[in-house]
């Protein structure tokens, strides 16, 4: 895929190392040329490891992924998980797990990390963060629950919701400083982490 919007000031190709159709609309944006291209990386994560660390290796590691076939590039890697203190929700998969997910989010907070890496293919310079997001759930009768999931489907989402649909609707009240970061590409980070490279967003 190529968004046809302007070009960018560095002689590099920007680069979406994701499949995520949400991911790639919200980069669109930003009004930039860019192409996609999918990483096979191992997703699994280390004993020990915190959700923070986990997001943030995912994305540079998904980011140098892409970077064997693409030099000369500006590669935008990213990864997401939902924890309930210190449990991480991954994707439920199927309805059941669905379920579980978030009649345990009822009622709570659930924190999510988002790790973003900028990867300049030619330099080899990386810059990662992670972006922090906090969401309430509202109080969910099974019921409630039962009836999102028949209408969205989102088992292929961390915490079981898309917030840029219906999900929106399960929440009580949100914390953070990018609301992009809850979709899985934190664009005010983005924008500054593209300025180190000397692409202009405006």
């Amino acid at each position: 895929m190529v968004a046809n919007c302007r070009t960018h000031t560095r002689n590099l190709r920007l680069i979406l190392g994701s499949s995520s159709t949400f991911r790639q609309s919200l980069l669109q944006r930003l009004g930039l040329d860019f192409s996609t291209a999918v990483p096979d990386i191992d997703e699994s994560s280390r004993e020990g490891e915190s959700p923070q660390d986990l997001v943030t290796r995912l994305a540079e590691e998904k980011a140098r992924a892409v970077a064997q076939e693409h030099p000369r590039s500006l590669i935008i890697g990213s990864d997401q998980v939902a924890c309930i203190d210190t449990a991480i929700l991954g994707k439920p998969g199927n309805r059941q797990a669905a379920i579980q997910q978030l009649s345990r989010a009822s009622g709570n907070w659930v924190h999510f990390f988002t790790g973003l890496c900028l990867l300049n293919s030619e330099s080899n310079r990386a810059q990662v963060v992670c972006e922090p997001f906090q969401v309430q759930f509202r109080r969910l009768s099974r019921a409630q629950i039962e009836s999102y999931l028949d209408r969205e489907q989102p088992y292929n989402c961390a915490g079981s919701f898309r917030s840029e649909g219906l999900g929106i609707a399960l929440f009580e009240r949100m914390r953070g400083d990018d609301p992009n970061a809850l979709i899985g590409l934190p664009l005010i980070r983005l924008i500054t982490l593209l300025g180190n490279e000397e692409v202009t967003v405006i």
